[in-house]
This record gives structure tokens, C-alpha cells and sequence, in this order.
């Protein structure tokens, strides 16, 4: 039996991805790691071992160590503050393990929204206008002032004018200014997979946020959006799974954000066929991945559950 190593387990992304391996591949054993345990991360994994932040100096040891403990042989990190800091270790290639990522740029870009509007820019690509608080206040008015690392929507505010602009900077030195993108009711989060063979897929849900997550989502079907993605996709060298946010403006679409990790609508598209967790499990066993057509119109929405542990006698 496989070991499968989840990061993160105590979130939301990483307990849906936990799920899907649990239903769909029962052959593996699964792991978990968190920076503490008071979350119900344990009842998706065979053991679960608490964790160091990901930028302490004993973070990597104690990964290490549980590794080799639970003889795990395929690692997901799930977060971004340890996808930067294991990116140079999984380049390295030094452990038995396989790595589960959308590979070195890809993560690269993802991690740091100014250097995402820089890479797509580079590839020739539409994008809205980014600059870091440090250089100075923008030009236009409103925009929007959000952390240029890390990611969802609830850490970022409008911005209406030079006062808002010196208000909010003050306050958060390290953010970043970027255009505000409308129409708001048309952001489209897109899961798209890149196989090992070079072919693309793309899943498109025109989505309302709830609570800063994708709490309902309907399949659309955009051409500019697919030839977007994939252009990304290929030019960013994509390797499994990542998410681009965006909006369809009326300029045409103009990504804002890209995920480099499995996303939260992981388990809704699941659901819907798109099975991005297990086509990075089938690639990592050299099985082959194919493609299903999911129409145009299909519905997706988040559901809440709860759980109770008692406590150990």
C-alpha cells in the first residue's frame, strides 16, 4: 500500500483533496500534516503529525522526519508558504518521494501576484495593471489594494480615491495595487490540467463567492477563456493542476490570480468529472489520463457538514 503525504490538512482544499483520494483510491494510505490540531483534519487521514510554519528553520527537518517515518512516496503540498519553500528540495529531486505540484514556474508565478501579472504579461498576455504599494499610489481610481502573496478574495479592499489609497497602504506596505476588473458578476475561476503529454484542459464556473470561496458555480463554455488557459497552461510549462481566476471584462478576460495547488472547487469538480486530484495520482503511477466533455449549464455548489470527535479514553 501506497503513502500519500497531504500538507495542510487542517484546510478546507486539502480535506476535499483528502476525501477524493479516500473514496476513489482506497489502495493508498493517507497521511497529514498542520500546524496544529484542533480541526478535523484527523478524520480524513490514517495519522496526522503537527508541523513547524513553513519559514521556521525547523520546518524542512520535521517534514523530513515524518517522511521517512511514514514511508510516504508521494507528497501534495496543499499552501503556498510551503510550496515556496519546498519548490527548490522537489527541483532537487534528493527524496524517494514524488512531489504532486504544477511544477517550478508555475509556482513561481502563482505565489506572488505581482510576479503573475509580470509572467503573463511576458507571454504576451492581457493583463490588469499591478504595482506594489512601495512604488507609489495609482493613477486611476477606483482600483483595488490586496497582499501580493497568498491567496482568496477576503484581504483586499477598493480603493476610491488618494486618500483611500494612503489610508490602506499605511496599513499594509507590503500590498499590492491592481486595476479594479468589472463587470463583478462575471469572475470565472478555471481549473485547468496540463498532462504529461502536453494536453490541456479546461473547466470554466462563472462563480458567486461566499465568505471569499466559490459557494456557487455554474459550467460555462467561453473560446477566449479556453485559448487563455491553455496559453498559460503551456507557456508557463504546466504540470498538472492549477486555477486561474479572472474576470470577463468587456476588453475580454483578464486574469487577476493564479493558483498553483489544487483550489477549493477541488471536491465541486470532482463531482462534475473533472478529476484533476486523480489525474495527478494516475500520471504519477504512468497510467494514462482522459478527458471527459462536462456540459455547459452544470451546477455546482458548497455544501456545509460538521463532525463530532469524542475523546479518547
Amino acid at each position: 500500500m501506497k503513502t500519500i503525504l497531504v500538507t495542510g490538512i487542517g484546510g478546507d482544499i486539502a480535506q476535499s483533496v483528502a476525501g477524493i483520494i479516500r473514496e476513489h483510491r482506497p489502495r493508498y494510505r493517507l497521511v497529514g500534516t498542520d500546524l496544529h490540531d484542533q480541526h478535523g483534519g484527523s478524520l480524513f487521514v490514517s495519522s496526522m503529525h503537527v508541523v513547524p510554519r513553513a519559514d521556521s528553520p525547523g520546518y524542512l527537518r520535521r517534514l523530513q522526519e515524518i517522511m521517512e517515518k511514514e514511508d510516504v512516496d508521494i507528497v501534495i503540498p496543499m499552501t503556498e508558504p510551503e510550496l515556496a519553500v519546498l519548490l527548490p528540495q522537489i527541483e532537487a529531486a534528493t527524496d524517494k518521494a514524488l512531489w504532486i505540484t504544477s511544477g517550478r514556474q508555475v509556482v513561481a508565478a502563482g505565489i506572488d501576484k505581482l510576479e503573475t501579472a509580470k509572467q503573463l504579461a511576458n507571454l504576451g498576455l492581457p493583463v490588469p495593471w499591478t504595482i506594489p504599494v512601495i512604488e507609489g499610489y495609482p493613477k486611476t481610481y477606483p482600483c483595488i489594494i490586496k497582499n501580493r502573496f497568498g491567496s482568496g478574495s477576503r484581504n483586499q479592499s477598493i480603493v476610491r480615491s488618494s486618500e483611500d489609497a494612503v489610508f490602506f497602504s499605511a496599513r499594509n506596505p507590503e500590498a499590492i495595487f491592481q486595476e479594479l476588473l468589472e463587470p463583478e458578476d462575471r469572475e470565472v475561476t478555471c481549473a485547468v490540467y496540463r498532462t504529461r503529454d502536453g494536453r490541456v484542459a479546461v473547466l470554466q464556473l462563472l462563480r458567486r463567492l461566499t465568505g471569499g470561496f466559490t459557494g456557487w458555480a455554474r459550467v460555462i463554455d467561453d473560446p477566449s477563456i479556453t485559448q487563455l488557459c491553455i496559453a498559460i497552461a503551456d507557456g508557463l510549462d504546466l504540470r498538472g493542476s492549477m486555477n486561474v481566476q479572472l474576470r470577463n471584462t468587456l476588453a475580454g478576460p483578464r486574469v487577476f490570480e493564479i493558483n498553483p495547488r489544487f483550489s477549493s472547487t477541488a471536491l465541486m469538480r470532482q463531482k462534475m468529472g473533472f478529476s484533476d486530484v486523480l489525474w495527478a495520482l494516475d500520471e504519477a503511477e504512468n497510467a494514462p489520463v482522459s478527458f471527459p466533455h462536462i456540459h455547459p449549464g452544470t451546477i455546482g455548489v458548497r455544501t456545509q457538514d460538521a463532525a463530532i470527535i469524542q475523546p479518547s479514553t
